[in-house]
């Protein structure tokens, strides 16, 4: 049962992306056409961003497919990783529009240009209108995947300049200040930034095999040392292999005690490590009087 509610939720999820990918390849393409014929350079760069957006949420699906393939010989932890590879790739890619932006606006702001701010303004509607339903369809699963909230990051971003773009157009259509449009550009090139740059570096964290941010190895340790006949715990390694997907590997000296008993140790930490720290992959090494005094020894931390 739980099985098919997993399947279930999944082909959902691909059903939103799809959507929202379609919604952002129309919009996409009516602000070219509008940014052209405005003469908008932030409509322009928000196109630009709306592709972007499709690539990713076209990668962001291919994730998901390639999530679901069972491990192989050749590919052992199956294919988890591929939503991190696709939340680090979307987020440069994020990075990469950002600075794009700032060096267009600041030609725009040596060289303005006149700007037809009724053109400008339908069609930033028009895209903020698709890129809010893109964002409701996805604001669901962005809450558990990082791969699924670096493609919702991308909506969000491009609804937020939308916004700005038609508030934009309002005050060229009254006031004429055609200043407006660079300098809008800046301030979504500035957001797109910051809202990137978290992904970015939680996905490189985890591709470098980093130990999970939210974990310390210290606690872990002093949990692992309250099990009866262990004496230390030495050579820790945590790493993530997707994105909620823990690993663990230590050498544990224990007292002296045959093979058959060291069993109970073995399941007395696998629950502390998966009900305290969420912890589901534990590979131990069990030892007695090897690599004395080189880990956390039970007496030190009691």
């Amino acid at each position: 049962m739980h099985s098919h509610n997993h399947l279930s939720d999944t082909q959902t999820t691909k059903r939103r992306m799809f959507i929202a990918l379609l919604l952002n390849i129309i919009i996409a393409i009516s602000q070219i056409i509008g940014g052209v014929f405005s003469g908008s350079l932030s409509l322009i760069s928000d196109s630009l961003h709306n592709l972007s957006d499709a690539v990713s949420l076209f990668l962001s699906y291919i994730a998901i497919k390639l999530k679901s393939k069972n491990h192989s010989y050749k590919h052992t932890f199956g294919f988890k990783r591929a939503e991190i590879i696709v939340a680090f790739v979307n987020s440069s890619l994020l990075v990469g529009v950002a600075i794009y932006l700032f060096y267009e606006a600041i030609k725009r702001f040596i060289y303005p240009e006149v700007i037809k701010p009724d053109i400008m303004g339908i069609v930033a509607f028009i895209g903020l209108l698709g890129n809010v339903i893109g964002t409701i369809l996805l604001s669901k699963d962005s809450k558990t995947s990082i791969n699924i909230k670096s493609a919702y990051l991308h909506l969000l971003s491009d609804t937020i300049s939308s916004v700005a773009i038609v508030a934009g157009a309002i005050s060229i259509y009254y006031f004429e200040v055609y200043w407006v449009d660079p300098l809008l550009t800046i301030l979504i090139g500035i957001y797109i930034l910051k809202e990137s740059y978290s992904i970015l570096i939680n996905s490189l964290h985890i591709l470098m095999e980093g130990a999970p941010q939210n974990l310390s190895i210290e606690e872990i340790a002093k949990e692992v040392l309250k099990t009866e006949d262990v004496i230390d715990i030495h050579h820790i390694h945590i790493w993530s292999v997707g994105e909620k997907d823990i690993h663990i590997e230590a050498h544990l000296n224990v007292n002296n005690m045959m093979i058959s008993e060291t069993d109970k140790i073995h399941k007395s930490i696998e629950k502390i490590l998966f009900e305290k720290f969420g912890i589901k992959h534990v590979t131990l090494q069990l030892e007695c009087e090897k690599c004395k005094g080189i880990g956390l020894i039970k007496d030190s931390v009691s």
